[in-house]
């Protein structure tokens, strides 16, 4: 299905830019590359109905495989290359992938006992003809996607090529235009890469892709600006910080789309107010309705109430529900949750029978025999115009740093841990608006005074990193409430100001590194800054990174490259590399 739409639109267009990493390849050589993989992969043993893991980074080699894995019948699993091994592993095991096709340079991180192919044709099946393409259907599997599991295992959601054509085809709430450029700076194992990579592609487009690994504001600005980005797809909170740093750069686009997390009407109306002729959407869906359930879009000519950021209206094929805990329509104004049903449907949950009825249940309002629906978890509001407001959610699942996070499956992981008997994990948000995930732990037995950081540390080996708590507070005990349940409103508040580094403090020891101290305690909130604390230590990540090189390119007059901070990430280090900058004159 996917294979055949792009397909199709390269016989329409096979000279047209289809792919920019670096070079650009036309429509034509995109898929004459896709069927020569296609073909060597098929060799392999790939067969139709196979779920390949794909442990690449960001290049035109990523999009050809893809295209290839789909020619070949095959759905593909998006594995991060910076998720710790015990996480590929897992992932790769619940989706009992057959094979990995993996860049030559992430080879070795192909966990033992995976079959690791090559994104590249080679040796005589290349040469073959291609073949007839697989036959597939709307209900064929496209992708899998996972996202944090109660149970402490990740959940696999099951996408069948049909809702990413209900995703990507027949939009009511932008259009698509042929010479549009679009950007692609999601990683595959997010589901943000479905529409940024399939909406142009379905459409004759031309995609271009952001640098390969961190993307950093500076990054995306900087590809935005000079191939002429007309259309993209942002994290709600890189969107705040490009209005904040970079909002020039939206002077090319026509169709900004933000979302992830709940967006900040301030920043909004300053993009509109330096842009007129931009046009703003907030997207809003769960990985389990294919990326996109509903918009809501605006730009500077409608005059709409910036007052707040509502999440819109249905896309094409998605129908919605507001509804209450007996599962009855809510009134106008009364808050529900949100239930979902549609073309964009996931199957549910891979190897997951439970944990899928759970969430897809009977559409008792379809006419259809056997709907579903999906139990969003969110809590709404119907506006008087139709849209809905989020509100909150119905469980404590939270965003952290864009990433969807329940706290239970971080309890999960802490659990597993040696000599932890009893634990709590919450939210707790930060004078800055962050928010930080605080564990509270019950020791076995008597344990050392560092064992709290100990236990962070054990835990980078199996969860990625907005799932590590910010801090690990060792207790005697956990209050309970009446009914027996943590009583987590008494757990004590840490501050959230406070150094939270295992190293010994200190002092900055020149004029330069406690200026410098000034400008990490304005960007992090922390209090105490020493000569040898690390940023990323003192919860610093890619978004207030730019922000402090910023705040050093105004106050020293000095640009230091983002590279410079994520390889020398204390003060000192970053201290010595300002001094050197300084003393050679590399003024801005």
């Amino acid at each position: 299905m996917l294979y055949e739409r792009v397909a199709r639109q390269a016989l329409r267009t096979p000279s047209a830019p289809a792919v920019t990493f670096g070079e650009t390849l036309t429509y034509e050589q995109l898929m004459r590359r896709a069927d020569e993989l296609s073909v060597t992969l098929t060799a392999a043993g790939v067969q139709p109905g196979d779920i390949v893991g794909v442990l690449m980074r960001r290049s035109a080699e990523m999009v050809i495989t893809l295209l290839a894995l789909l020619r070949a019948g095959a759905a593909y699993v998006g594995v991060d290359p910076d998720d710790p091994p015990l996480r590929r592993n897992d992932l790769l095991t619940d989706a009992g992938a057959q094979c990995v096709v993996a860049d030559d340079a992430l080879r070795a991180c192909v966990p033992d006992g995976f079959t690791t192919l090559s994104p590249t044709a080679t040796g005589s099946a290349a040469v073959r003809p291609p073949g007839t393409p697989a036959s597939t259907t709307e209900d064929d599997l496209a992708y899998v996607s996972f996202t944090s599991g109660s149970t402490g295992r990740p959940k696999g959601v099951m996408v069948p090529h049909g809702a990413v054509l209900r995703l990507v085809t027949d939009m009511n709430w932008m259009s698509v235009r042929q010479d549009d450029v679009f950007l692609q700076a999601a990683p595959l194992a997010f589901d943000a890469s479905t529409f940024e990579i399939w909406a142009p592609l379905t459409h004759g487009c031309h995609l271009v892709m952001a640098p390969a690994g961190r993307i950093t504001v500076e990054g995306v600005a900087e590809t935005v600006r000079e191939h002429g980005v007309t259309v993209a797809w942002l994290t709600a909170g890189l969107f705040h910080e490009m209005v904040a740093h970079h909002v020039g750069a939206f002077a090319g686009v026509r169709h900004l789309v933000a979302g992830g997390d709940v967006i900040q009407p301030g920043p909004v109306g300053q993009l509109l107010a330096a842009h007129p002729g931009i046009t703003f959407t907030n997207g809003y869906g769960p990985t389990e309705n294919t990326t996109f359930t509903t918009t809501w879009t605006t730009d500077s000519a409608t005059g709409d109430d910036l007052d707040s950021i509502p999440i819109g209206t249905p896309v094409n094929g998605t129908r919605i529900a507001v509804l209450d805990s007996a599962l009855r329509p809510v009134e106008e104004g009364a808050c529900g949750e949100l239930y979902v049903s549609g073309a964009g449907l996931a199957h549910g949950y891979l190897g997951q029978p439970g944990a899928t009825a759970d969430r897809f249940v009977p559409d008792p309002f379809a006419s259809e025999p056997g709907a579903r629906m999906y139990r969003t978890g969110d809590l709404v509001r119907l506006r008087p115009d139709g849209a809905c407001e989020f509100v909150g959610r119905v469980d404590d699942q939270v965003k952290i740093l864009g990433h969807r996070v329940e706290p239970v499956a971080v309890e999960t992981a802490l659990h597993r841990l040696p000599n932890v008997s009893r634990t709590a994990v919450v939210v707790r948000t930060a004078a800055d608006g962050t928010k930080r995930l605080v564990a509270y732990v019950v020791p076995e037995d008597v344990q050392p005074p560092n064992w709290g950081e100990r236990l962070r540390e054990q835990l980078r080996a199996t969860l990625p990193a907005p799932m590590i708590p910010w801090a690990v507070l060792v207790r005697d005990t956990l209050p309970l409430t009446g009914n027996g349940k943590i009583d987590r409103s008494a757990l004590p508040v840490p501050d959230l100001t406070a150094r939270n580094v295992p190293n010994e403090f200190v002092s900055p020891r020149t004029d330069l590194e406690h200026r410098l101290a000034e400008l990490w305690q304005g960007v992090l909130g922390v209090e105490q800054i020493g000569a040898d604390d690390d940023f990323f230590d003192l919860g610093g990540h890619s978004l207030n990174a730019t922000e402090l090189l910023v705040a050093v390119r105004t106050e020293f007059g000095v640009t230091i490259p983002a590279r410079v901070l994520y390889l020398q990430p204390t003060l000192g280090e970053l201290g010595e590399q300002l001094e050197n900058a300084l003393r050679s004159g590399a003024r801005r």
